[in-house]
């Protein structure tokens, strides 16, 4: 399995993309994954993130997507959002990336007004839509459960009712480990994912609020949590951290991170590479 980190550690830090990347692998990340709008992302940049990440031998796995609007309930909203994720599909393809990470919305109003099943029925039908244009791409979808009272997808059970629903091959689950205990998701419960999940996230958090935290500075317990991914079979994890207290520190933020985790994957009994 490869050990990468979203790139977002070190843009929220004011530090520059050909910088990250290059001190990315400088700490032995084996992969990267990129947080960058491609609606936002000019040219230059988007050939600078390609150059720099086969310069560094730096395989782009995964490109993060926040799409919350593929659920709005005005149509000509979910349009423009259809058509985003069709872009970061398109750019995940133009960096070589394995998956587009997609975080969906969640239920409006309370779940009040706007039925709930709507909503739902809503997410599937355009999911359905961005599948097909993923496997056009050779690319995977992979869907990340929020632990959010009202996020859409935010336990294991939604999670695999909605690819259920979806029923596409190319739309799978993304695992984030903090995010399974905050939503009080057994590690046994990643066993329903047994072929369905395409990455993985880690950070740690108070148990309490999501923190994207290094491990060992929270209070999960990752070894069951690993193990059962472990026995996922996954290609990559990759290591989240935002909003690092010392941003003139994000080196350090990270390198502890890199540290933690490896030791993890070690004593998980997860190869690395």
């Amino acid at each position: 399995m490869k050990l990468g980190l979203i790139n977002s550690a070190w843009v929220q830090a004011g530090r520059g993309t050909a910088w990250g990347i290059r001190q990315t692998k400088a700490i032995g990340f084996d992969s990267i994954d990129i947080f960058a709008d491609p609606l936002d992302t000019d040219a230059r940049e988007r050939r600078l993130i390609r150059t720099e990440c086969e310069a560094a031998g730096l395989p782009v796995v995964s490109v993060a997507c926040v799409a919350v609007g593929l659920i709005d309930f005005n149509p000509s909203v979910q349009r423009f959002h259809l058509d985003r994720c069709r872009a970061y599909l398109d750019f995940c393809y133009e960096l070589g990336a394995q998956n587009l990470l997609l975080v969906l919305g969640e239920y409006i109003w309370e779940r009040q007004v706007i039925p709930p099943a709507e909503q739902w029925a809503t997410g599937v039908r355009h999911l359905k839509a961005l599948g097909d244009h993923a496997a056009g791409l050779g690319l995977e979808i992979a869907l990340e459960l929020e632990p959010f009272k009202l996020s859409l997808l935010n336990d294991v059970p939604s999670m695999v009712r909605f690819l259920d629903d979806v029923a596409h091959p190319a739309v799978r689950a993304n695992i984030d480990v903090s995010h399974l205990l905050l939503a009080g998701s057994r590690p046994e419960e990643l066993r329903l994912l047994k072929g369905r999940a395409a990455h993985v996230h880690i950070s740690d958090c108070d148990g309490r609020v999501h923190g994207d935290l290094p491990p060992g500075r929270g209070v999960v317990d990752f070894g069951p949590y690993l193990r059962e991914i472990a026995a996922l079979g996954i290609g990559a994890m990759s290591i989240e951290l935002e909003y690092s207290p010392e941003p003139e520190k994000i080196t350090e933020w990270v390198t502890e991170a890199y540290t933690a985790t490896d030791r993890l994957m070690r004593e998980a009994g997860i190869t690395r590479g």
